[in-house]
């Protein structure tokens, strides 16, 4: 055993006095590794360098890493194979959605009774009965609570009072006819319905008596939104409809972009405004000066003007797609999902938007929505340059094994 005196490593390890910061302390020459990281701390603090970093981050993200190019012939040829199979897989998902349509259309009869009776309701051409009024609500059974709560406390005498109260209170409203703005307060309830509405628009959609879709069958797939309005100043049309033209089947151009059915066009209808009664135009005034003369003129011109009722004068899509530039493409993704919201969402439960209880539940979807977006950053299956071999761990069946 090795005497501990001997030995002088162990005794400065051993030694309460002895300390590796004051011999850093004492040191002049600094390691170059703690250099560059204190250099490193110094860059990773200003936010211009952390800006060009994120920057130069997106750019990688998404690129290539080479892997596919790598692969022999052989394999590149089985790949392209695959990618056959996969295109006729396309074209099966997309006699699929042609079956769903029809079954959509045949189901959309099933329906008809059931609006045309809401229609009459809303315009107040029908009054519901009794009986089809029987449903919970929590507001009356709020109401209930305290009417019995009252009617303990009170005597014979203010019982008789209360009753004649809760009659008059039935009757109050029973003059109005309908439900008055039912479709302007739904519209006003969806954010991006309620962005297009402008004030002039509102007296006209007061106007607005039903919202119907109408499913095209056949070879051409799509739908019409039919907006029918009671007789009115402003136009003298009584229907005002959009259709919109969907396609069920790959992309030629594009196959392996294809998630199901998609609007590739939309045509609105031509409004007869009455004179001087048309929201989408407007009228300026316009000042020009002669440059030689210097003399000054006033010139009217008639412009574009903000208006709910440019939804029936879309943009039309070019046949060459490669015509479209990015404003236009966006208005007319705009257009395609306010379109596709009005049919799937406000004419099925035209209700619950007018009452709000849909807007909650479209609210939790979209919350869902946004956290399962930031759950993953990176998807493998989307990335056709992922190597298993090289990705630094087992796939998660494997793990679980």
């Amino acid at each position: 055993m090795a005497d501990p005196e001997s030995n002088p490593t162990t005794v400065e390890e051993t030694d309460p006095d002895v300390e590796e910061v004051d011999e850093e302390e004492e040191e002049d020459d600094v390691p170059p590794n703690q250099t560059a990281l204190g250099l490193t701390s110094q860059l990773m603090q200003n936010p211009q360098v952390l800006a060009a970093l994120q920057s130069r981050m997106d750019g990688i993200v998404g690129t290539p890493s080479g892997y596919i190019q790598s692969l022999p012939k052989s394999v590149k040829r089985k790949i392209k194979a695959l990618k056959k199979l996969q295109f006729d897989s396309s074209k099966i998902e997309g006699d699929f959605y042609k079956e769903v349509h029809e079954l959509e259309c045949k189901y959309a009869t099933k329906y008809i009774p059931l609006f045309e009776k809401r229609s009459k309701v809303v315009t107040g051409g029908v009054e519901p009965t009794d009986d089809d009024c029987d449903w919970p609500s929590d507001e009356e059974k709020e109401d209930e609570k305290d009417e019995v709560k009252n009617k303990a406390k009170i005597g014979d005498a203010e019982k008789a009072d209360s009753e004649d109260k809760e009659k008059k209170e039935d009757n109050e409203g029973a003059d109005v006819k309908g439900i008055p703005s039912f479709w302007l307060t739904v519209f006003k309830n969806v954010d991006m319905l309620s962005e297009m509405i402008q004030d002039h628009d509102e007296p006209i959609l007061n106007h607005l008596q039903d919202v119907k879709v109408k499913f095209l069958s056949g070879e051409e797939m799509g739908f019409t939104l039919e907006f029918q309005f009671e007789s009115n100043k402003f136009f003298n049309n009584t229907l005002l409809t959009k259709t919109y033209t969907m396609r069920s089947e790959p992309d030629e151009a594009d196959p392996f972009s294809f998630e199901g059915p998609e609007i590739i066009k939309c045509k609105g209808c031509e409004i007869d405004w009455v004179k001087g009664q048309n929201v989408t135009v407007k009228t300026v005034k316009k000042k020009q000066k002669h440059k030689g003369r210097g003399t000054t003129r006033t010139i009217t011109k008639t412009v574009q003007n903000d208006s709910f009722f440019n939804f029936f004068s879309p943009p039309q899509v070019p046949e060459d797609e490669s015509e479209m530039d990015e404003d236009l493409e966006a208005l007319l993704a705009a257009d395609f999902e306010i379109g596709h919201f009005i049919r799937e969402r406000i004419v099925p439960r035209a209700v619950l938007y007018f009452t709000g209880e849909a807007l909650e539940n479209d609210d939790d979807f979209d919350e869902e929505e946004e956290e399962g977006e930031e759950e993953g950053e990176y998807d493998e299956d989307a990335d056709p340059d992922y190597n298993p071999q090289t990705a630094g761990g087992k796939p998660e069946e494997c793990k679980q094994q």
